[in-house]
């Protein structure tokens, strides 16, 4: 059997990880700046991940949620403490796709509305609502397309409230900051208006947190910077470092109802032992404190390079654009320099390092970037 062909890869095999590195099968060190698509949050292999995953599938690996599993509530005390969403449930999942899926039909069970806004150049995933809330008309199938989507200009109120005025928005769903769009920021004053615009026109307003959360912006979620509220808010990518994990963070006004939701894997013994380990990390080592700190770093360096046309972001999430395609570049940083990078559509460079980036790996990333860009 062959592998269904969807994605071009790089001729490299990743066979291991410490920190904010990675080897190849042959052998070479790479610099990580891109942790699997903002997926490894506390660092490759660390220690207490790895203790804390034996530990769990020596006792049990899975069982399912017909019976009582103490380490979902336990992750969820621990989460609600880390992010100051104490009074929310948490609904676990095991990817950022579901959770948008579930969050935008929580939001039509509440309502009872169908319709949903959505921000052009947004991506929100791949199953059947995800996909159709992605503004990629490439990728969304024919049996996606019964629901009704509205895409609107990032930052644009008068818009927004024009569509709710109609009355028949479920939910508006906005990334905390845009990862496959480029690195776009809703601007906190936006924010804070589409907060407002939301519970006066009786929609949900859903944060997609998925890559943009669990830190990776100098707080524990991005939309705090606007001291807001939503009503839902979806995590993934950092919350296990790596297991297969996904969360729907769900504001007390939802009130549950046996069968409305459900899941076979999500919220299984090894997914919360990880997603546990990780919490405790990020405490322990302030690796929040730390995004804030050596992305500010980071954020203030790349602004000094010459030929670039915009740096955007906050903490670790950050979005270098050029004026041309970068891929020669990127190529380059890759084989020569031994670096690993993201990218937004064709100019944009996309870092999404590790949390526990240290200055020092930050500055040795800026002296590999400036000697390809220089070339």
């Amino acid at each position: 059997m062959r592998l269904f062909d969807v994605y071009p890869l790089f001729n490299i095999e990743i066979v291991r990880g410490k920190g904010c590195h990675v080897w190849d099968s042959e052998g070479n060190e790479y610099l990580d700046l891109y942790g699997g698509h903002a997926v490894i949050s506390v660092g490759h292999s660390h220690p207490a991940y790895i203790q804390a995953i034996t530990d769990q599938v020596n006792k049990l690996g899975f069982y399912s949620n017909s019976v009582i599993n103490s380490l979902q509530q336990k992750l969820a005390d621990k989460l609600g403490a880390a992010c100051g969403y104490e009074d929310y449930a948490l609904f676990l999942i095991n990817s950022g796709a579901e959770a948008n899926e579930n969050a935008l039909k929580l939001a039509s069970f509440h309502n009872g509305k169908k319709k949903v806004i959505a921000f052009k150049h947004a991506f929100h995933g791949r199953t059947s609502a995800a996909v159709r809330v992605t503004d990629n008309p490439k990728i969304i199938a024919p049996v996606n397309e019964g629901l009704e989507v509205t895409y609107l200009p990032l930052n644009d109120t008068e818009a927004v409230e024009a569509e709710l005025r109609k009355g028949d928005v479920s939910s508006v769903i906005i990334e905390g900051i845009q990862g496959v769009g480029g690195i776009q920021q809703p601007t906190d004053d936006f924010l804070r208006q589409l907060r407002n615009l939301c519970t006066k026109y009786d929609a949900c307003l859903i944060l997609d947190e998925i890559q943009s959360g669990y830190g990776r912006s100098g707080k524990f979620f991005a939309h705090q910077y606007a001291g807001i509220k939503p009503d839902l808010i979806t995590v993934a990518k950092g919350i296990a470092n790596g297991f297969p994990m996904g969360g729907v963070l769900i504001s007390p006004v939802f009130k549950p109802v046996y069968g409305m939701l459900g899941t076979t894997f999500g919220g299984n013994h090894l997914a919360c032992a990880a997603a546990i380990a990780v919490l405790d990390i990020m405490r322990q080592e302030r690796l929040i404190e730390n995004a804030a700190k050596v992305g500010a770093y980071l954020l203030d360096e790349l602004h000094k390079l010459p030929g670039i046309k915009e740096v955007r972001g906050r903490g670790l999430m950050i979005g270098v654009e050029f004026e041309e395609s970068i891929k020669e570049a990127r190529t380059r940083l890759l084989y020569e320099e031994k670096v690993f990078t993201g990218v937004a559509g064709t100019n944009t460079f996309r870092l999404l390092p590790p949390l526990c980036l240290s200055m020092e790996e930050a500055a040795e990333f800026l002296r590999r970037f400036r000697k390809v860009l220089q070339a």
